[in-house]
């Protein structure tokens, strides 16, 4: 086998080897040629080159967010690190196991102007859950180091920074290892599977009559048992409602929050208000919810997990350092139902909003809703949805899924910066019929995803252009002004067109209803990588959307 010849380099890598990395996304440079050099051409790992480091990080944590295990990201010394900076964030806020490993210049040569070089020691430090940083020869030290980084990106789920400093020569290749690393072991953390002050939880649970669970974003849809969601849905003291990103099912839930709570005034909130309230999962899409638990709080808010707990609605009383399968499977058998009206009355008016919903979707011309209510509607079964931020998520949380659908998106940072590269690393990884659906915005900032080698053919892209952020148009305060226009809107008229001609994607258009559903049938038939582009009403789609809210009373 073929190793670089500089020792540090070789430890990293037999330590990633020895701790069962597998995936390594590597962008060129010359700074991390040792790494490159023997990370290439190790069969224990498999590598992706991608030029962009924003991309490729996000690549990364697409695939890291499918496999559930720690993915290696390399880059050159310099600006190129930063660039990591926005997926790491999103890694950090979403429990995503990444690895950054970063070649960097001696310590020597850091400030006193050499070239492609800046301060990297500890540039992740607030968004990271360890940082290594090497010295330039190998060490016992920096042995114990690589291995701490790796296994707190397992155990924390979270990434982590290890900074190696290289001296050239970088080039130069050995046929054996001059190094022996030391690999410590994982030590296993035994997970509490046993509530604390059990009586005092139960006693709370069963005397309360308002019980509301509150079910964020899960990336592992198979974490909570059917029996634990069938003993919520029988309880006639529980409300449950579910982000569209939950991936958590049932014909009792409510999967569409805004739609239920929107129209509510100070008397149905009253009766919403929860005296328990149980979250679990990620980050909340819905504003209207978050705003309405800040206001009328909870006597008692319990948060599940097994990391972090958010005081989201600053109510928070207890966090259950628990996965929810165990809290609900230890809790459960020990609660019995409460007498109460609270899911009853809560379901009579949803099952309304559900009926107004269809009438109002049945007549209302094309529009962004309606298209997301086609596509949604026709994504096929066993698929994977990735949709990108702002409005996207907010109208397809709108819209019923079919449940053997997962779906992903975003949610750590909210930001629209690595959709596109995410959606196709997941896809990647996956190896599922991947649905990306995004907006405009979101789609031209991240163009630069599409400059990859590694896109399956059974990934598709819906670009749903109104030719700006749509979302700004749908926030109070909006003015129809060239102030709003360019700075905020960000309106513009560019397509997907040539991007798509020059990435070797099919690419369809659609401006109305007949041609959109042609074009579905086409697009799914695709058996290559294809775009759809859908151009919606750009002053039309705000006012469709406020309206629907107002007859859903």
């Amino acid at each position: 086998m073929i190793y670089p010849k500089i020792p540090l380099a070789q430890s990293i890598i037999e330590i990633c080897a020895a701790k069962g990395i597998q995936n390594i996304i590597i962008s060129p440079g010359s700074r991390n040629a040792p790494l490159t050099i023997g990370f290439a051409q190790n069969p224990n790992f498999t590598c992706y080159s991608i030029a962009d480091e924003r991309c490729a990080a996000f690549f990364a944590l697409g695939i890291a967010q499918q496999i559930k295990k720690p993915t290696a990201i390399v880059c050159t010394s310099g600006s190129a690190l930063l660039n990591y900076y926005p997926a790491l964030a999103e890694a950090f806020y979403s429990q995503i196991p990444l690895i950054v490993i970063s070649a960097d210049r001696p310590q020597s040569k850091i400030d006193i102007g050499d070239g492609q070089t800046i301060r990297q020691e500890n540039v992740f430090l607030n968004h990271s859950v360890f940082n290594a940083n090497l010295t330039e020869e190998a060490s016992a030290e920096n042995d114990l180091k690589i291995n701490k980084a790796i296994e707190t990106a397992i155990l924390q789920k979270g990434p982590v920074h290890i900074n190696a400093p290289f001296e050239e020569p970088l080039y130069e290749m050995v046929s054996e290892l001059s190094v022996e690393p030391k690999i410590t072991s994982l030590e296993e953390v035994l997970e509490t599977k046993i509530i604390e002050n059990e009586a005092e939880i139960v006693s709370i649970w069963n005397s309360s009559k308002r019980k509301l669970i509150l079910i964020g974003g899960i990336n592992d849809v198979n974490s909570i048992d059917h029996e634990i969601l069938e003993n919520f849905a029988n309880d006639p003291s529980i409300v449950v409602l579910t982000e569209t990103t939950s991936n958590l099912h049932h014909p009792s839930f409510v999967s569409s929050i805004d739609s239920l709570i929107t129209p509510f005034d100070d008397a149905d909130f009253k009766d919403l208000e929860p005296e328990v309230l149980i979250t679990f999962g990620g980050m909340i899409v819905s504003k209207r919810i978050k705003a309405f638990l800040r206001k009328y709080k909870p006597v008692h808010h319990w948060h599940i997990d097994t990391l972090r707990a958010y005081d989201t609605f600053n109510a928070l009383s207890k966090h259950f350092v628990m996965e929810p399968n165990d809290f609900f499977n230890n809790l459960l058998p020990k609660t019995e139902f409460a007498s109460s009206d609270y899911f009853s009355k809560i379901d009579t008016i949803y099952d309304l909003r559900k009926t107004k919903k269809q009438e109002y979707l049945s007549k209302i011309g094309f529009s962004d809703f309606k298209v997301f209510e086609k596509v949604i509607g026709t994504l096929p079964k066993n698929s994977q949805l990735q949709i990108s931020n702002s409005s996207a998520i907010r109208y397809a949380q709108l819209i019923d899924i079919d449940p053997s659908i997962e779906v992903f998106c975003n949610r750590g940072t909210s930001g629209i910066d690595g959709s596109t590269s995410t959606a196709i690393g997941a896809a990647a990884a996956s190896g599922r019929e991947t649905i990306f659906i995004t907006g405009d915005i979101s789609f031209f900032y991240d163009s630069n995803a599409l400059w990859n080698s590694y896109i399956p053919n059974n990934f598709k892209i819906v670009l749903i252009n109104n030719g700006g952020g749509g979302i700004f148009r749908i926030l109070p305060g909006h003015e129809e002004k060239p102030v709003f226009n360019t700075y905020f809107e960000t309106s513009h008229k560019l397509t997907a067109e040539h991007l798509a001609k020059m990435y070797q994607f099919n690419y369809l258009t659609a401006a109305d209803l007949p041609s959109l559903n042609q074009k579905l049938e086409l697009f799914y038939q695709s058996d290559k990588p294809v775009l759809l582009e859908i151009f919606t009403p750009t002053k039309e789609n705000d006012a469709i959307l406020k309206q629907y809210f107002k007859e859903l009373i």
